[in-house]
């Protein structure tokens, strides 16, 4: 998953020579499901088809630090059997596009939500422990976090042995 920004237009035409011109980030596999998703929601939102549009420029958005761990809230609206449902979910991940493929992911499992069905409206690095809401990110956030290793098994030297291994 890789998150691309995509600017687009309508056609210039005798009564509108200078058309708005549309950026979308859009979080997609490959450019061509990237694209395809921009006509989609451009259709959408306002009434410009790929027939009578034009895509001026495509971009790949690279993570700032990679490296770093961060936490992500994602706004979304998804379609299910019964309806269409805003929701907000919080991950914790090295990338933006990271986050949305984790969010794919719990989306497709715990309500069978596909990826078409899904439109991600916001994603937003949360930097303060006050802005997150989910208890299970707020509790990776503790300044002393360990985690401990109850169930240690050392490796003997040789095959057999008199006693048995202390595990603890």
């Amino acid at each position: 998953m890789q998150e691309y920004q995509i600017v687009g237009r309508h056609l210039p035409t005798e009564s509108n020579p200078t058309p708005k011109i549309f950026r979308m980030r859009i979080f997609a596999p490959n450019e061509v499901v990237a694209k395809s998703r921009f006509w989609y929601f451009l259709r959408q939102l306002n009434k410009v088809k790929k027939a009578n549009g034009e895509i001026i420029g495509v971009n790949v958005i690279s993570e700032k630090r990679p490296l770093r761990i961060k936490n992500f809230g994602i706004w979304i609206r998804y379609d299910s059997r019964s309806g269409t449902h805003n929701m907000y979910k919080e991950f914790r991940e090295l990338t933006r596009a990271d986050a949305v493929k984790a969010l794919y992911q719990d989306m497709a499992a715990r309500h069978r939500a596909r990826f078409r069905s899904i439109h991600i409206l916001r994603v937003v690095e949360i930097e303060k422990k006050d802005d997150v809401r989910r208890p299970y990110i707020r509790q990776l956030m503790e300044p002393d976090l360990k985690f401990p290793l109850p169930h240690r098994v050392s490796k003997s030297r040789s095959l057999f042995v008199a006693q048995r291994p202390s595990t603890y």
